[in-house]
């Protein structure tokens, strides 16, 4: 099946560019409420099931043991842009198990916001892990091999013990199958499965409403979603998309984009679950495709669907800040949407 064109990239009011894709949004049992493309084709979520990854920690109650509150989980959510409250957030959660930076093992990189990268220049600083996007999800992990008497070393690989917790946890929220067949290794290090984007949107279904959880899982998830809506700056950072919709909406949604045009969000209100995929991996549309999806389902005032079409129309502007287009949703997406909303 050929993937639709979702979104449209306009230039002086020409089609310049299009992005294909395909979504998924679904209740909590599998019912498909509206599917665009090739939406059961397995696809990498990366970064967008943090939420899920983070279910043991918190389930096991060693979030609660260990004094995390809600900027602290939600970190463990997020694909931050590593700025100072990000970075020393990951750290504070290190010391409750007597670690630091040193032990996680993601990797480093500049911050990928650009006032923290340039004050750490200018200081003549080099990054470390805990500047890592991923640093908080990291952290969580050491967090909870620590607290249930694992050796953190390690936890990156598929049969260390929180790698055995988070994959057991993924599969009871996707119904999927997570086996070497279906894996593949995250920029981050850790695996990430190959599962159908309907199954994802399932699972945030899921996480959304309670149903088809157990218990334990449930009420982790409420604490997730409650930490999240408390702290959506952790989530992503200054401007990012993830914290201008949640702070807006606080928990009335909570969403998370992953790399390669992934995005995965639940509508607690609704039981609904959205798992969307830019098919040329481009983050820029795959937000566009959440924005106008949102607009659609979420929206109930003209200011809140302002601010989400404004998202969904976003403008492009060049190097003098002048606006020379401006994305927009393509039919398909926009017809599939009057059918449901």
């Amino acid at each position: 099946m050929t993937d639709p064109v979702l979104i449209e990239v306009t230039r002086n009011g020409q089609v310049e560019s299009r992005h294909c894709g395909m979504v998924a949004i679904s209740d909590a049992n599998g019912g498909l409420v509206a599917g665009i493309g090739d939406f059961a084709r397995p696809v990498f979520p990366r970064s967008a099931v943090k939420a899920l990854q983070a279910l043991p920690l918190v389930a096991s109650g060693l979030a609660e043991k260990l004094g995390l509150g809600a900027p602290e989980i939600a970190l463990a959510c997020a694909s931050h842009s590593g700025e100072p409250a990000h970075v020393t957030t990951a750290q504070g959660m290190l010391a409750r198990v007597g670690r630091d930076e040193n032990c996680l093992e993601c990797g480093a990189h500049w911050p990928m916001n650009q006032d923290a990268m340039r004050a750490m220049a200018r200081r003549g600083e080099t990054p470390h892990a805990g500047h890592n996007n991923c640093s908080g999800k990291h952290a969580g992990f050491v967090c909870l091999a620590c607290a249930a008497g694992h050796d953190p070393a390690g936890y990156i690989d598929p049969d260390h013990p929180v790698q055995q917790q988070v994959r057991a946890a993924l599969v009871r929220m996707t119904d999927t199958p997570h086996e070497p067949v279906n894996r593949g290794i995250d920029g981050c290090s850790i695996p990430t499965y190959a599962v159908p984007l309907e199954s994802l949107a399932r699972a945030f279904a899921r996480f959304g409403s309670g149903e088809r959880m157990p218990a334990d899982y449930a009420q982790a998830a409420r604490v997730i979603r409650n930490a999240v809506a408390q702290a959506p700056f952790m989530v992503a950072g200054t401007g990012r998309f993830d914290t201008r919709v949640m702070e807006r909406f606080c928990d009335r949604v909570f969403m998370k984009t992953g790399a390669e045009g992934v995005y995965c969000a639940t509508i607690p209100e609704r039981g609904l679950g959205i798992a969307v995929k830019c098919a040329d991996g481009t983050t820029r549309a795959s937000e566009a495709i959440m924005a106008r999806i949102l607009s659609a389902l979420l929206a109930r005032d003209d200011d809140e669907r302002a601010f989400l079409d404004d998202l969904a129309h976003a403008p492009l502007t060049n190097w003098n800040t002048i606006t020379v287009g401006a994305l927009r949703p393509a039919d398909a997406l926009n017809d599939a949407l009057a059918r449901i909303s």
